[in-house]
């Protein structure tokens, strides 16, 4: 519809006057229709990712922290190195004038019983304030130092406690118990038993 006074319709009629004053108070009363936005130059393109923290909905986590080097765990204590049995304690102690304190007969003994029950011993000697103990391994002989068919057959081996003994004794654990250890004098057994001298508690 032309207002009046324009030029002429489709059908070549003119506005009348009262068609555009009414045309002007309906139009007077709409709100112009605003532009759409436009559209992306990319439709297909992905939107940006979102920030960390926006996406898990929360702050940010913080990065893993590296590892520690692992500590070495602290080097056992080395046991003190057993001492000589002096001459002069040998010999109080052969001719009775030291006292043994206590003594412990391995006879008849399988070697790992043998074995258990050395270090037993040795331990409540200690504990027991002990200084001087004797330890009877029985002697043996040389024809029975390789006796090992008795082992096999479940029975104890003759003369394996006397080579074994001396050894255990060297052992770092009964290091920390022995001070020193010698052949016995003849009246306390001889090459069959040993005089062992113990550290006092304190100084294990």
């Amino acid at each position: 519809m032309n207002r009046a006074g324009g030029g002429s319709g489709r059908t070549g009629r003119r506005v009348t006057p009262d068609e555009a004053e009414l045309w002007d108070r309906m139009t007077h009363s709409l709100d112009r229709v605003k532009g759409k936005p436009r559209v992306a130059a990319h439709a297909g393109e992905a939107p940006p990712p979102l920030p960390a923290e926006v996406a898990s909905g929360g702050a940010k986590p913080k990065p893993a922290a590296p590892p520690k080097a692992a500590v070495p765990p602290p080097a056992p204590k080395r046991a003190a190195p057993l001492a000589d049995f002096d001459r002069r304690a040998f010999r109080q102690v052969a001719s009775g004038k030291v006292t043994i304190d206590a003594r412990l007969d391995l006879h008849g003994l399988r070697r790992h019983d043998a074995h258990m029950r050395l270090r037993a011993f040795l331990l409540k000697s200690q504990a027991s304030g002990h200084r001087m103990i004797l330890v009877i391994t029985g002697k043996g002989s040389e024809a029975e130092a390789g006796d090992h068919l008795a082992g096999m057959l479940g029975k104890p081996e003759r003369g394996v406690l006397r080579r074994s003994v001396p050894q255990w004794l060297e052992e770092p654990e009964l290091r920390a118990i022995v001070l020193s250890y010698a052949t016995a004098g003849v009246r306390h057994g001889g090459d069959g038993a040993l005089y062992v001298r113990l550290r006092k508690a304190r100084e294990a």
